[in-house]
């Protein structure tokens, strides 16, 4: 009977598996879990919680991006094609972001810019 033996390498020593688990604050029942695979010297725990709080900014951001500049309505048929209105439609979304910024500093009161052109 032949026996495995797994021989893990340096290169992969350097490397961990974890496993993060943020509950919230409103419902104690409510949990979110991610995989961690990442440089054992760059992962702690700190910047895990860090990097797992940007999800909310990363998915609002896409939410304002689908109801603002489009994001969801494309219909192609090529790769490249797809590829073009993705780009265009984030480079839209992050030019209202600067807008909205400089109108708040301007203004002191935040602004509505949208991609329809609607005031």
């Amino acid at each position: 009977m032949p026996l495995w033996r797994l021989q893990i390498s340096e290169e992969d020593r350097r490397y961990g598996h974890y496993l993060l688990v943020r509950r919230s604050r409103d419902s104690r029942q409510e949990r979110a879990y991610y995989v961690v695979y990442a440089l054992r010297e760059q992962a702690d725990l700190n910047t895990l919680v860090q990097v797992a709080g940007c999800r909310w900014e990363i998915e609002s951001g896409f939410e304002e991006t689908k109801g603002e500049c489009g994001l969801d309505h494309y219909e192609v048929r090529r790769w490249q094609s797809w590829h073009r209105h993705i780009t265009l439609s984030l480079l839209a979304h992050a030019v209202l972001a600067v807008l909205r910024v400089q109108e708040k500093k301007n203004t002191g009161r935040p602004g509505s810019t949208q991609c329809s052109g609607t005031p």
